[in-house]
C-alpha cells in the first residue's frame, strides 16, 4: 500500500517523463493502481486539507491513469483532450507534489475529454470551470508537464499560508 511518502516531489526528475498507454492486460492492475492512488489522496487531505484528484506519475506509475474523487470516485484510464474552449481564464494552482506552493497559470474554461472507464469502455464528458482546471493539472502530470512549468510570469508563486 502506498503512501503520503511514496508521493514524489518537485525536482524528481520522473515527473518530467511522459506517460506510457495502458494496455488492456493491465486492466486487473488498475484497481491496486487505483487503490494506491485513493489511499495517498486520503493521505493528502488529512495533512494539508486539500486534494481532488491525482496522476499516476506523482506515484512514480507511468501509466496513463487519473483518479479524481469529489463527489463519487472516478477512473481515467488513457484519457484523451479532445477539444478546449478559446475562452481561458487565471487560477492559483497548487500541486501534491510541492503542497506548500501555489502557481497562477491560465487554464481552458472548458475542455471536452474521452477515456476508457475501469469496464474498458470509452466515455466522454466535458468538464467546465474548476473541474476544467484539475482535469487539465492532472493531463499535464501524464504529459510530463507541472503547473510550475505553465506559470504566468516570475511573480506568480506564493506560499500556502
Amino acid at each position: 500500500m502506498k503512501t503520503v511518502s511514496d508521493l514524489l516531489v518537485l525536482g524528481n526528475p520522473i515527473l518530467y517523463e511522459r506517460s506510457e498507454e495502458i494496455y488492456i492486460e493491465e486492466l486487473p492492475l488498475v484497481k491496486v493502481w487505483v487503490q494506491d492512488l485513493h489511499e495517498v489522496m486520503q493521505d493528502i487531505r488529512a495533512k494539508y486539507n486539500f486534494g481532488r484528484a491525482i496522476a499516476a506519475p506523482q506515484l512514480g506509475n507511468m501509466k496513463r491513469l487519473i483518479y479524481m474523487n469529489i463527489d463519487k470516485p472516478m477512473v481515467f484510464i488513457n484519457p484523451k483532450i479532445l477539444s478546449k474552449s478559446n475562452e481561458m481564464f487565471e487560477v492559483w494552482d497548487d500541486c501534491m507534489c510541492f503542497p506548500n506552493l501555489f502557481v497562477k497559470v491560465l487554464r481552458h474554461k472548458s475542455i471536452e475529454v474521452e477515456y476508457l472507464d475501469q469496464n474498458w469502455e470509452t466515455q466522454k464528458t466535458v468538464f467546465e470551470n474548476d473541474l476544467s482546471e484539475l482535469f487539465q493539472h492532472e493531463f499535464d502530470h501524464l504529459e510530463g508537464v507541472l503547473c510550475t512549468m505553465r506559470v504566468i510570469d516570475n511573480k506568480s508563486f506564493r506560499w500556502r499560508t
